[in-house]
């Protein structure tokens, strides 16, 4: 019958997505809660040090605002 499968399948479902949940929550609390941001290209990597560089705290997900921009 099919239902003999169905517990194996959760058992391999589960196998899956626990370690994926696992990276998740590792990555949320060793980041402070900020998601981890890739550049793939030149431009997306200036942005970000451009962002880093004004924040004036070394972090390019701090903002000032543009009020505070000089």
């Amino acid at each position: 019958m099919c239902f003999k499968i169905l517990p194996g399948l959760a058992i391999m479902l589960a196998c899956l997505v626990i370690p994926t949940v696992a990276t998740a929550c590792i990555y949320k609390f060793t980041s402070g809660g900020k998601e981890k941001t890739v550049a793939h290209y030149i431009y997306h990597w200036q942005l970000m040090e451009r962002d880093r560089h004004i924040s004036g705290v070394n972090r390019y997900y701090v903002s000032k605002g543009l009020k505070n921009i000089d």
